[in-house]
């Protein structure tokens, strides 16, 4: 409450937490004046190795625990709980550098048109849906999440309320803007008119806000009925996003804003997809660049 974090990145850390305890129960430490460095590395290790019950996690997850670890020997501190941090000399493992997978503008356009059976209300929904998800590089939650006064037809902009409660005016294009529009007119009311809707803008079947999990499946149908072989998520309609828009010659401080990124760091790592493109480009086409 005090930092403002998403629901979900609640979610995780009373898990990372629970787990945390239950590291130290197994270990007979009850106190918090009995946890040491050592407990704290040795719990990393864990996390890193495996153990009975659980897999080894991927440096982004162990990361993430270590940081709910650290903030809460942090907290436990500030709140007169104890007089020494245990956890303040343990890093999290850095994850490894990983290029956002962004799809060929032909696959994202392959996936929109087949988006839901054509004809059908729910088709209407989700042509809408992965067209927003698409044309302003929105997270699933931030879509989901929309309001139908979020969205100014006349401005031509969204409002998308991301991460620690911010909010962030996006362009939405013309594409989009038609999609919602035949969907508000002829879709929505029908799923309005199966339950309590309230001001959601993307409905489900019974009449409720879509969830995060329903419209994941939607993209992933898509893309199957389009054809699309390689791993899809909601992620990469942002990743394609903006290696699209950088690969059309946008400033990547413009493309931090676009995505809501709080560090311009965060955004940087799509220009190595684009350099990579460069680079492909560079090897066939010019006279010199082959030996």
């Amino acid at each position: 409450m005090e930092k403002g974090l998403a629901a979900n990145t609640l979610t995780s850390y009373r898990r990372d937490l629970r787990r945390y305890l239950q590291h130290l129960a197994e270990a007979g430490i009850h106190d918090l004046a009995s946890i040491t460095e050592e407990t704290v590395s040795g719990f990393l290790m864990r996390l890193r190795e495996g153990d009975q019950g659980h897999p080894p996690l991927s440096s982004t997850s162990a990361a993430r625990t270590v940081v709910a670890v650290r903030g809460f020997h942090r907290f436990a501190v500030a709140d007169g709980l104890t007089d020494l941090d245990p956890a303040s000399g343990v890093k999290p493992p850095a994850p490894a550098k990983r290029l956002p997978k962004a799809l060929p503008l032909s696959d994202v356009e392959a996936i929109l048109d087949a988006a839901g059976a054509p004809g059908t209300t729910l088709a209407l929904r989700d042509r809408a849906l992965l067209e927003v998800l698409y044309g302003t590089g929105a997270r699933i939650s931030e879509a989901v999440g929309l309001d139908v006064d979020d969205l100014d037809q006349t401005d031509g902009t969204v409002l998308l309320r991301g991460k620690g409660g911010k909010e962030r005016l996006v362009p939405i294009g013309s594409y989009a803007r038609e999609a919602v529009a035949a969907y508000l007119v002829r879709g929505r009311p029908e799923l309005a008119s199966t339950g309590r809707s309230g001001p959601a803008l993307f409905l489900n079947a019974q009449g409720g806000r879509l969830s995060r999990q329903s419209a994941w499946t939607v993209l992933v149908k898509a893309a199957d009925r389009a054809g699309v072989t390689r791993d899809v998520s909601p992620h990469t309609l942002r990743h394609s996003f903006a290696t699209h828009l950088l690969d059309g010659g946008a400033d990547v401080r413009v493309v931090q804003e676009l995505l809501g990124h709080a560090s311009v760091t965060t955004t940087q790592v799509y220009t190595l997809v684009t350099v990579d493109n460069l680079r492909e480009i560079f090897a066939t086409a010019h006279p010199r660049a082959r030996e």
